[in-house]
């Protein structure tokens, strides 16, 4: 058993990530994971991370307050606004943006792989 207590979880920076706090709550620097990882951000008003995609399948909850969430796969672009407890999966390779339109600070966390899925050959 591996126990982070969120006071002790470590901060880490993830590029084009703006106004916003990442904890890392499990796997890479906070413990042992052998398939995925958990963390926490808190995003400021008007902190977003860019419209970036990603090799990794990605799921965040969103924990407090609200967010923008905009997805965009083969130029087809979508946005929702998530609230307490809301969810959403990006698919790998999936361009994704978190954006706090509120006045409020948000809190949400990310589940994602440790690695990339593995390609298979027929």
């Amino acid at each position: 058993m591996n126990v982070t207590r969120f006071a002790q979880a470590p901060e880490y920076v993830a590029p084009n990530h703006f106004d916003m706090l990442c904890q890392r709550l499990q796997g890479r620097e906070a413990g042992p994971a052998e398939q995925l990882w958990l963390g926490v951000s808190t995003i400021a008003p008007g902190g977003h991370t860019g419209l970036d995609g990603s090799p990794m399948e990605k799921h965040y909850v969103v924990l407090e307050g609200g967010l923008v969430l905009i997805g965009e796969i083969d130029g087809v672009r979508q946005e929702a606004v998530l609230g307490r407890f809301d969810s959403c999966r990006f698919a790998p390779g999936e361009k994704r943006q978190l954006v706090n339109r509120s006045q409020q600070p948000a809190r949400v966390l990310l589940a994602m792989p440790l690695q990339p899925p593995q390609e298979t050959k027929e």
